[in-house]
């Protein structure tokens, strides 16, 4: 099968809105937004890369989001997954 050429920030925009649909804060007193992490790898690496998740590559099933990655994931979802009255 080929897969043509992607819009890797696209794909990034749409895992960091659908990271929203599993924030959790974590019951050991955890500030942090956490998210599950069953997304694909590569993007998880460029999320982490631009500041808006912690590290991935974690033995860890949730990664925290940064604050700014807290902002831009809920923006994201709004704008994406929001159906505007």
């Amino acid at each position: 099968m080929s897969i043509p050429p992607v819009d890797t920030d696209r794909i990034d925009e749409a895992v960091l809105a659908l990271l929203y649909l599993t924030l959790h804060r974590d019951g050991a007193g955890d500030p942090a937004w956490r998210a599950w992490k069953t997304y694909d790898w590569s993007a998880l690496d460029r999320l982490h890369e631009q500041g808006l998740i912690a590290n991935p590559a974690s033995k860890g099933k949730s990664v925290a989001l940064t604050e700014e990655g807290m902002q831009r994931c809920k923006q994201a979802f709004d704008r994406l997954f929001v159906r505007q009255s």
